[in-house]
């Protein structure tokens, strides 16, 4: 990405930021974000998406993998995953803006058959998070792409058709190989990625392992293997995960009370979801959602 793309994409993300946050755009899947602060700690479920930073600094926690990033390079997340994000460069003059555009798993699976030309990419598994650079093509897409943002006429017919190109050049990139896998067919990566949207739709039932590694064909050592590969956690993990971030949202976004969200996501004790909860996001669950609120 040279320094004048940069510059224009950053304008335009800045331009189109109600304010501080994650600011949907009127581009389906694509989100603008922007914070003129620095932040400790945001726990959220990273959905398969490509994110890239055109002003300021952010730092991933997956488990213990740290994934930094800044200005020209992006990040890809292939599966859904529970992480921790820091925004470690941003000011009132120059706050952090990053745009976010949604992966579309199916126009990755069409085109991954075209770049890889049938490459069987079956057998291997990699953390669901890459941290790459973006190259002049690739920034000139996401320029576009941003530019119609003043253009809403043209918006339903050419976001769709950029928004194409952009999944062509990321699985042409650096990590190409690695997108791709998640998107073929009966590769390890999709079969956990599968696994992943079982147990992120089913988070507030009890896991039968042996049951879902059966579901997406794999053997429960196999599936242990490569699930933690993926995720940097295990499928308990990734479901405790999950319901915590669910809880939290209940909590800020319907005012419910912590023991009642707790039966909500489906723990069966609220005193047991009061201690994870405070183990996961560092305070219990009333002095937590009363700190976000003195900041909003």
């Amino acid at each position: 990405m040279n320094e004048i793309q940069r510059a224009e994409i950053a304008g335009l993300i800045n331009k189109f930021s109600a304010g501080n946050g994650i600011n949907c755009s009127a581009i389906a899947g694509v989100n603008c974000i922007k914070f003129n602060t620095l932040n400790d700690n945001i726990p959220s479920v990273y959905c398969p998406s490509l994110c890239v930073i055109v002003q300021g600094k952010k730092r991933v926690l997956l488990e213990n993998d740290i994934f930094e990033y800044q200005p020209s390079e992006y990040l890809v997340a292939s599966v859904d995953l529970p992480a921790i994000g820091q925004i470690v460069d941003a000011t009132e003059q120059n706050p952090y803006l990053c745009l976010q555009i949604e992966l579309d798993l199916g126009e990755l699976t069409e085109l991954s058959i075209r770049v890889n030309s049938g490459e069987d990419l079956d057998k291997s598994s990699c953390r669901g998070i890459f941290i790459g650079n973006v190259d002049e093509s690739l920034a000139d897409s996401v320029l576009r792409l941003v530019r119609l943002l003043e253009l809403p006429q043209d918006i339903d017919v050419l976001a769709p058709i950029i928004k194409r190109e952009i999944h062509y050049r990321i699985l042409n990139g650096q990590y190409g190989r690695n997108i791709a896998a998640t998107a073929q067919i009966g590769s390890q990566m999709q079969r956990i990625s599968v696994a992943i949207k079982i147990l992120k739709n089913n988070f507030k039932n009890q896991i039968n392992i042996e049951e879902l590694a059966t579901q997406v064909g794999m053997s429960i050592s196999s599936f242990h293997s490569h699930f933690k590969t993926v995720t940097a956690m295990t499928p308990l993990q990734f479901q405790k995960r999950f319901r915590l971030l669910e809880a939290r949202k209940i909590m800020m976004i319907e005012g419910l009370d912590a023991a009642s969200t707790a039966y909500r996501v489906g723990y069966e004790s609220p005193s047991q979801f009061s201690r994870e909860y405070a183990r996961f996001f560092g305070n219990p669950p009333v002095r937590d959602i009363d700190a976000i609120s003195c900041k909003y």
